[in-house]
């Protein structure tokens, strides 16, 4: 990508597009029913970010209860959902920042710490789910974290990784609009 310049049009829209999967992700997070499933039969329980649900048996008709009902299940809803929301500005200021054709890279570096302050309430969310769901309701079996439960953390990694892309992004200013002169390692005689 630094050899080409962001002028080379497949390697440009590569930020922007690796924090429109992180998006993806994030709202698969947030839409998913599988934040914490049982693991072993009888399969009694299931939560999401927003509420959760059992049931008596294996046939049982499932009833669920909102977590929003919990101080600490409407913050952990509220800092991810934070996040997310950070997250979404930070993609629409990415295309922004990318469509433009002379790059302002302080603004660049602007993207990147606000991914990271996404990333930590992503994280808060993300800790405080597991911890106060665990102590709070009380689980029968096995369960586990599940599936949505790592895209949630899968869409905080790819937050923290992009911002580090963001902020370094400028290091590379010359390199990216050509303003270096070429080094040749063949000299003729």
């Amino acid at each position: 990508m630094v050899k080409y310049g962001l002028d080379y049009t497949r390697c440009r829209w590569i930020l922007p597009l690796l924090l429109g999967i992180g998006v993806i992700f994030g709202i698969i997070a947030l839409a998913g029913r599988g934040w914490l499933e049982s693991q072993t039969l009888p399969y009694v329980h299931r939560a999401s970010l927003w509420q959760s649900c059992r049931r008596p048996d294996q046939g049982g008709e499932w009833t669920c209860e909102s977590l929003m009902g919990y101080a600490w299940g409407r913050a952990a809803a509220a800092t991810y959902l934070v996040g997310f929301i950070l997250l979404v500005i930070c993609f629409a200021l990415a295309i922004i920042a990318f469509a433009i054709d002379t790059l302002r890279f302080n603004f660049i570096r602007g993207i990147g710490g606000l991914l990271f302050v996404a990333a930590v309430f992503s994280i808060m969310g993300l800790v405080i789910y597991p911890v106060k769901f665990s102590t709070e309701i009380e689980l029968t079996g096995i369960n586990m974290f599940s599936w949505a439960y790592g895209f949630g953390w899968t869409t905080a990694i790819m937050e923290i990784c992009l911002g580090f892309f963001f902020c370094c992004l400028p290091n590379y200013e010359d390199q990216i609009l050509g303003n270096v002169k070429p080094t040749y390692f063949y000299s003729s005689p």
